[in-house]
């Protein structure tokens, strides 16, 4: 995602990324460093699996907390139930959704950051979420997805209250 853009989240994504960052940096982490050191006093590293092992997931770790700081430091948290504007798609709407065949279906528009399309959230620059900002119900958007042209009416949507 670039970085002219905000990087949109809502209360309890930019909650669950910040609970991740403490759980590896103030727990996970120190572990691991007392692990490796536990190894590296055991002599020949070369052929010391705790020690290998330890080191790679180590930087597994370094690597996650560097991408979850960034997140938090360019996240700009957005409340949809403050959403004063409801009867239009904006970030946080649950939007129920029919397409040419009636086939029904829900998603929520969440930060790219929180996206978790097994669980109906989809991420703020996603296709889909782009062609629906702005539709209100009985809107028809087409979008373009790797398997051709889509239509979408929009049926119902709602903000937390």
């Amino acid at each position: 995602m670039s970085d002219s853009r905000p990087r949109f989240i809502t209360p309890q994504g930019f909650a669950r990324v910040r609970a991740e960052y403490d759980e590896l940096f103030g727990i996970e982490r120190p572990k691991l460093v007392e692990t490796i050191a536990w190894a590296a006093a055991n002599g020949d590293r070369s052929e010391n699996g705790d020690y290998i092992y330890g080191r790679k997931r180590l930087r597994e770790i370094d690597r996650r907390l560097a991408y979850l700081g960034k997140v938090m430091k360019t996240a700009k948290v957005v409340d949809p139930s403050a959403q004063e504007s409801r009867d239009q798609v904006r970030f946080g709407a649950t939007v129920e959704l029919a397409d040419e065949d009636d086939n029904r279906r829900q998603l929520t528009l969440v930060g790219d950051d929180e996206a978790d399309a097994s669980s109906g959230k989809i991420g703020w620059s996603a296709p889909l979420a782009r062609a629906l900002i702005g539709a209100k119900v009985g809107d028809e958007r087409i979008v373009r997805l790797p398997s051709g042209e889509k239509s979408y009416e929009v049926l119902r949507i709602a903000y937390p209250a």
